[in-house]
């Protein structure tokens, strides 16, 4: 593993299932045979609030749950602005970004009451605090796979088939498989194999 410890933020809003995912790759990292800190933070407490997991492996320390500022290695971020926000607080010359690219926008957008960024800018933003940037479209590819609420899945396999985890495939698709049953099962997977080949080629 390059990193000691190794510092991953997921992050989105309410709703995206960002906090599932965080789970996902904590229990693979365990599986895989790493210490696992994980801690979080909500935003308003309501579907559409922020909602931030901090991911930390390590193979030889305990450490705390919470990453010091400036010091996220890899950021996974299901929905741009929030992508950015984190960006502002955790990122550093050495941070990778995957971002999704469908802005999820907030009750008060919707109404009319505040005004969405235009997702372009925020695009350019990121890029701007970190010149190693993946965006990818997970939300349509979770469509693909049979539904949209499986993009934090998408997300997942995007993680995975990055290369910056000090593990692989076999470890998501075993945690997947004992986390769901059925036709949900086959969605994941089918979702989490969508965004690792994104990724992995």
């Amino acid at each position: 593993m390059v990193k000691e410890p190794l510092n991953i933020i997921i992050t989105g809003v309410g709703g995206q299932g960002n906090v599932l995912a965080s789970q996902v790759v904590s229990a693979a990292a365990v599986q895989a045979g790493y210490r696992v800190a994980v801690g979080e933070t909500f935003g308003v407490s309501q579907r559409g609030g922020s909602v931030m997991s901090h991911v930390r492996l390590s193979l030889n320390r305990p450490c705390g749950p919470l990453i010091p500022r400036g010091q996220a290695h890899v950021v996974a971020g299901f929905e741009p602005l929030e992508t950015m926000r984190v960006l502002l607080d955790y990122a550093s010359a050495e941070t990778v970004v995957i971002m999704n690219n469908r802005p999820n926008y907030p009750l008060g957008c919707l109404s009319g009451e505040h005004r969405y960024p235009d997702p372009e800018r925020v695009e350019e933003a990121v890029k701007k605090m970190t010149p190693r940037l993946h965006v990818l479209p997970a939300t349509e590819l979770a469509k693909e796979a049979g539904s949209p609420l499986a993009a934090n899945m998408v997300m997942t396999g995007a993680l995975a088939g990055s290369g910056l985890l000090p593990f692989g495939r076999e470890c998501f698709i075993s945690v997947i498989g004992s986390l769901f049953q059925g036709i949900v099962r086959d969605l994941n997977l089918q979702a989490f194999e969508s965004g690792f080949r994104r990724m992995d080629g």
